[in-house]
């Protein structure tokens, strides 16, 4: 895959501005768009979309394919006319630069709730009109609902369960429900499909409402031309439906059910006992032997909502970081080989060359290159990580050997720019001013944005923080913190004309514009 040049931003919906305590997929977002279109800006580069839970990190969802509920815009429920007026008075101040999730959670659930009764109302109202229409031609709500639930069948009547069962067990880990649920023996499928029907229709009409939200988004900013660069993590939660309904697939404890061998990455100078991440590493031969359906499943599924994946923790599909059960941290873990260059040769037979991007970050050896070169996927350049003594840094503009790549001023799990050059010790500030020949007034962040966009680098992408030139306060996430993290939004009147004329100019002097604009 080959990408024209480009630039973006990167910003996690949840960081939009709204009165409901978290930015959702209602009128902000399409002001984002419109703000993006305006300064010459082709993509929006988004973390994973999933439901999250505990610790609110969008990386470790509930599913590998549903989408974020407190994404969901009250607003345009109302517009929809699933909510009254009345259902939106009395919505607490919220603070406006940070998510409250505890909070937000018990406003709009209750939201939902009423939504959803009125939905189900609509729908039989529109199933009695059909009913007396001769013609048949009329296609209400409910086919539009029903072809959704259709057309996800695969992974939605299993998640729709999980989160009524868990609901129903207060919250607690699949692994901790009754062993015959746990275990999804037939019988037990069945009873709990009965008893939580309400539940399990409730949590399906939540996934088919984001899911029109996001795609009028979608279509709205792609006919822009401005598309939406997505997130697939590795790993996924033990705690979800992607491990209670594909058990076989993890490796998992036969009598526990936790996991067997967890993921993680070695030591390093970051960390002298590594990460341990808690994932259940994948069961690759068990994988193989299914022809790779669950993940052929999971690309085409997300691109049901992106343009473009990015692949998080690429490394992992040469060879995997791999710790036994019981061990208090990563050093004692092993590497173990999986089969990526068999899978994305499958991926393409199936799905044609995908555009995909490789995080190819941390411990990369030649091997974990070779395999993103054989598929022509572009890596990543992080200029916070280009200013040492070595002349040769591969992340300094001038050693890029290929344009293929995209070039960040740094990532969500990067501090701001302004944030990481307050922390430089004054000699490594020094070699940051000697690269950059002088920071110009507008800031050391305009300074990074201008390297980025004028690198050779197919494409180059900007947090917000930076082209609003914030601080510290505003990170996105501090990895190996557990908490802190996913909290930022930005203000309704961050976004200023001057701001979008700025980033305007800077865009087509580097010829990252839309060809449109020519």
């Amino acid at each position: 895959m080959h990408l024209q040049r480009a630039s973006g931003i990167l910003l996690h919906p949840t960081s939009l501005p709204s009165r409901y305590g978290i930015g959702d997929l209602g009128p902000e977002a399409y002001r984002f768009v419109d703000f993006l279109a305006g300064s010459g800006q082709q993509l929006w580069q988004v973390l994973p979309l999933g439901p999250t839970g505990y610790g609110n990190s969008p990386y470790l969802s509930y599913s590998a394919l549903a989408g974020n509920p407190l994404l969901i815009s009250p607003d345009i429920l109302r517009q929809e006319g699933l909510l009254e007026d009345k259902d939106l008075e009395g919505i607490p101040d919220f603070p406006s630069d940070r998510v409250d999730f505890d909070r937000v959670y018990q406003t709009k659930f209750p939201l939902f709730h009423r939504a959803f009764q009125a939905f189900k109302t609509a729908e039989k109202a529109t199933v009695h009109a059909g009913e007396n229409d001769n013609d048949g031609d009329n296609e209400g709500e409910d086919d539009t609902y029903q072809v959704f639930c259709d057309r996800h069948a695969h992974w939605l009547d299993d998640f729709a369960l999980f989160m009524a069962i868990k609901d129903a067990y207060g919250g607690k880990g699949w692994h901790r429900w009754d062993e015959a649920i746990a275990r999804r023996e037939p019988e037990a499928l069945a009873d709990w499909r009965g008893r939580l029907s309400e539940e399990v229709g409730f949590h399906k009409y939540l996934q088919f409402e984001f899911y029109r939200q996001w795609q009028n988004l979608k279509t709205y900013a792609n006919e822009r031309s401005i598309y939406i660069l997505g997130d697939i993590p590795i790993y996924v939660a033990h705690d979800s439906m992607a491990v209670w309904a594909h058990q076989d697939i993890f490796h998992l404890d036969e009598e526990t059910l936790e996991p067997a061998l967890m993921a993680g990455v070695p030591p390093d100078y970051f960390s002298k006992t590594g990460q341990l991440w808690g994932n259940p590493v994948y069961n690759w031969e068990q994988i193989q032997l299914n022809h790779f359906k669950w993940w052929l499943s999971r690309f085409e599924g997300t691109l049901d909502y992106v343009d473009i994946i990015r692949i998080d923790h690429f490394r992992g599909f040469e060879a995997f970081w791999a710790v036994e059960k019981g061990e208090p941290d990563a050093r004692n873990g092993r590497w173990i080989e999986a089969p990526g260059e068999e899978f994305f040769t499958l991926l393409n037979e199936q799905l044609g060359d995908l555009p995909i991007v490789a995080e190819d970050l941390g411990i990369i050896t030649p091997e974990v290159e070779a395999l993103r070169d054989r598929f022509s996927f572009p890596g990543m350049k992080i200029l916070h990580f280009a200013f040492g003594s070595d002349p040769g840094n591969p992340y300094l503009p001038f050693n890029y050997n290929n344009r293929n790549c995209i070039v960040y001023t740094g990532t969500h799990d990067n501090d701001t720019t302004i944030g990481w050059f307050s922390q430089l010790s004054d000699w490594e500030r020094g070699r940051v001013e000697a690269h950059l020949g002088c920071i110009v007034p507008e800031g050391i962040q305009w300074s990074l944005i201008r390297m980025a966009l004028s690198s050779v680098a197919d494409l180059a992408i900007v947090p917000l923080q930076d082209v609003l030139g914030l601080g510290s306060d505003a990170r996105m996430n501090t990895p190996s913190c557990p908490e802190g993290n996913w909290y930022w939004r930005y203000a309704e009147a961050d976004l200023t004309d001057e701001l979008r004329d700025r980033l305007r100019d800077l865009t087509v002097m580097f010829g990252r514009a839309p060809a449109h604009w020519d």
